[in-house]
């Protein structure tokens, strides 16, 4: 692995903006190349002027979308019967479409959205989702909503560790546990406070409907 290593990150330094682009819809794709490292070496290349924050967000992001709808029209049109016999050639484990397939069932529509930042699952869900063949554009929105904020948050890492970027190699797994955790605290207070909201609303008009 080292050696692909090698070779993925040299060719985003000849590359750029295309190389991250092509090598995020392959992670999206459910090959296993770890987007720590394709999006952390970006956010280092940001760090030395090489890149800017807003390309190489907008080439992750177009990459990973395309990768994600592969993946999903793969699964749409295939089902589990044809990833389990093919996807060995392509480096798809099948205990990885196991666990993205466990967290589908039992999360459903919101696991597309939580494991895009999430080890692992977050390169497989895309099967499981194409596999029951949910909505088109509510995967798409629920993938972008997902990406961004992940995407973003790697390429910022990369950017202020600059020649240490390396480290997200190392503990990029359990940034990525936390920064989810993070991200279902600040939804559910937020939904928290709308259904607060709501109900105050609502006992407003009711009041006034029987004065």
């Amino acid at each position: 692995m080292e050696h692909f290593s090698t070779l993925f990150l040299e060719f985003i330094a000849s590359w750029g903006y295309v190389a991250v682009a092509i090598l995020m819809a392959a992670e999206n794709a459910c090959i296993p190349i770890p987007s720590e490292l394709i999006l952390g070496f970006a956010g280092y290349l940001i760090f030395a002027d090489q890149m800017t924050f807003a390309g190489a967000l907008t080439a992750g992001m177009v990459g990973g979308m395309a990768g994600s709808i592969f993946a999903y029209a793969v699964g749409h049109k295939g089902g589990r019967t044809f990833v389990d016999k093919y996807g060995h050639y392509f480096f798809v484990k099948k205990s990885h479409v196991d666990i993205a397939q466990n967290w589908f069932d039992k999360y459903g529509l919101k696991a597309v959205f939580f494991s895009r930042m999430l080890p692992v699952v977050r390169t497989f869900i895309s099967l499981p989702a194409g596999f029951a063949h949910v909505d088109m554009k509510k995967f798409l929105m629920l993938t972008f909503a997902g990406s961004l904020p992940w995407t973003a948050l790697i390429l910022a890492a990369g950017m202020m560790l600059g020649k240490s970027w390396q480290i997200m190699l190392a503990y990029g797994h359990t940034a990525s546990l936390v920064f989810v955790g993070i991200c279902a605290v600040v939804i559910a207070v937020m939904y928290i406070r709308y259904r607060r909201k709501k109900n105050a609303r609502e006992r407003v008009e009711l009041s006034e409907d029987t004065e």
